[in-house]
């Protein structure tokens, strides 16, 4: 298979004009060290991208991880080649307290701006999701967040803040998409609006790599289930955020270069849908 710097190396186009990895490092349930190592063996490895949030309690050792990186990197790489993102701990109907919530995460993690921040459920009600959108379009327009997205949003959500007539729009929508989950309502809502999808948990937490078809199709593509799953993803044109804390897997999650998933096949993982969500799904939220 090709190496995994050249997938890592691949970007998408978003809305806006700018584009990100497609492949990032997911860093949930991550703490302290734990974040530190797992961030640092992968930019070794070349992952670019790394996905954060307020309520991981990880956004000062990313960033430290990330910094030290690059004081130290010999290929004279910069704060701009590397993609980092946050989201909002919780929506709120005060303006201020949202601002506040903004500026604290880029202060904590230094890295002097944060690429993409996202508004992390649609939980709060309709206020307080567009008082909170309202806030981080002026951190946008302030630069402290390059691009503003959100993360959970059901279709209701986002016709909502489509229909709010948002200065920024949002450039991802971040949710749980796999073959045992595939969304495909979300999705349709979200291409009509030019808004990529950004597939959290693309492995399914490992919870379905003994399936049959994921177990036949890995054999007949030489490759691990993982592999399979991300590879899934990125021919679906996804922004996809593969966890592991393991340098080995973490490489090997981003080398799937060298093969290509039929369309009869891609059509079989996409049967597999059974709507399996492995840990919360608010995008029904009120």
């Amino acid at each position: 298979m090709a190496e995994a710097s050249e997938m890592l190396s691949r970007r998408v186009k978003l809305a806006n004009g700018l584009s990100m990895p497609q492949i990032q490092l997911g860093l949930y349930m991550m703490s302290g060290g734990e974040t530190t190592r797992a961030v640092r063996s992968a930019l070794a490895a070349g992952y670019r991208g790394f996905d954060s949030a307020q309520w991981y309690n990880n956004e000062r050792e990313s960033g430290a991880a990330i910094l030290d990186f690059l004081s130290r990197s010999p290929n004279g790489l910069t704060r701009e080649d590397v993609h980092f993102t946050s989201k909002l701990r919780t929506n709120s109907t005060s303006y201020d307290t949202v601002r506040a919530s903004i500026r604290k995460s880029v202060d904590t993690c230094k890295l002097g701006y944060i690429d993409l921040f996202l508004l992390h459920s649609p939980y709060g009600g309709r206020e307080a999701r567009l008082t909170s959108w309202r806030a981080l379009e002026d951190a946008v327009k302030d630069g402290e967040v390059k691009m503003a997205g959100v993360s959970n949003y059901g279709v209701k959500h986002i016709e909502e803040l489509m229909a709010s007539n948002p200065r920024v729009t949002p450039v991802v929508n971040q949710i749980e998409v796999h073959p045992f989950n595939t969304q495909t309502a979300i999705r349709e809502a979200c291409e009509k609006h030019g808004i990529v999808i950004e597939a959290y948990a693309p492995l399914a937490r490992a919870m379905r790599f003994k399936n049959p078809t994921v177990v036949k199709l890995a054999k007949k593509y030489a490759c691990s289930p993982a592999q399979l799953m991300v590879r899934w993803s990125i021919q679906h044109g996804f922004v996809t955020l593969p966890k592991s804390t393991r340098e080995d897997r973490l490489v090997a999650n981003a080398n799937v270069g060298g093969f290509e998933i039929s369309e009869e096949d891609m059509q079989a993982m996409d049967g597999l849908d059974e709507q399996l969500v492995t840990d919360w799904d608010p995008t029904d939220a009120p």
